[in-house]
């Protein structure tokens, strides 16, 4: 919302801080500030919101930003679609950890994991995961290495194929893709998830709708479950700004189909 080292930046933040205290107390939320030890390598730090809806236990989404999405931009945004009060969350910050870096993150996410095991309040069966920009790789590398996700909004896994030919391209000259042995569409087995992937192309996305649906098709071959949502751009007076609230409230109604508290969805949509 705004451009980094905008001079307005500071008041938004104390805007946006504002209005989730205004949305805590109207909702009777109690917003957890969370800290855990990763297997002794430092401390991850985040914030647990629980069910609004609350029984013996809850489905939990772990929503992972990253240097470039911010954990206060994430929550701002994702906080209001989360009013059905169906499933809690969990608001992991990849950059504000005392890990060390050469601790791999599909690891740190893995000290998560547990910990939401160990919570009475949340259903260890249904526990999903959801990645914005470089966290959806993470993400990716999380669900496909551990069983315990139960769902995933991530990259698929495509960043690297992505990247590699992006490099190709650049070092070759070719406009169009260059085979590398390594398509989207024809990912192996051992590399694709084994719980339902839903991938977001757009802004927050590293990855173009054409590889997306390429994969897509693949998982559909096999009989895997994978849906991919592309947003509309709404016009403005300086540009085309993308439908992001369009996008939070389908991703969390597919969070909530894949977890057993919604209906159904189209496995590919245009919003």
């Amino acid at each position: 919302m705004s451009c980094p080292g905008d001079v307005e930046s500071a008041g938004l933040a104390d805007e946006v801080g504002i209005s989730l205290r205004g949305f805590e107390a109207e909702a009777g939320l109690a917003i957890e500030r969370v800290k855990i030890d990763c297997f002794d390598q430092g401390a991850l730090a985040g914030f647990f919101l629980p069910a609004l809806r609350r029984g013996a236990s809850a489905p939990t989404v772990i929503c992972l930003s990253d240097e470039d999405i911010t954990l206060g931009s994430m929550m701002s945004r994702l906080l209001p679609a989360s009013l059905c009060g169906t499933m809690s969350l969990l608001f992991v910050d990849a950059g504000n950890s005392t890990v060390h870096r050469s601790f791999k993150p599909e690891h740190r996410l893995q000290c998560w994991l547990d910990y939401l095991e160990a919570r009475p309040d949340v259903d260890a069966r249904r526990i999903a995961i959801y990645g914005e920009g470089e966290g959806a790789s993470h993400a990716s590398r999380l669900a496909l290495s551990d069983r315990r996700i139960a769902a995933a909004v991530c990259d698929g896994g495509l960043l690297t194929p992505v990247m590699r030919r992006a490099s190709l391209r650049w070092m070759t000259g070719f406009g169009q893709a260059v085979p590398d042995g390594a398509s989207t569409g024809s990912l192996p087995p051992s590399r694709r998830l084994p719980c339902p992937l839903l991938m977001v192309v757009g802004s927050r996305s590293m990855i173009w709708e054409q590889d997306a649906l390429d994969l897509q098709a693949g998982y559909r071959q096999t009989g895997a479950d994978c849906s991919v949502v592309v947003p509309n751009n709404v016009r403005h007076p300086l540009g085309e700004v993308e439908n992001f609230i369009a996008v939070d409230d389908f991703v969390f109604e597919w969070l909530g189909s894949k977890l057993g508290t919604a209906r159904q969805l189209d496995p590919v949509t245009y919003l």
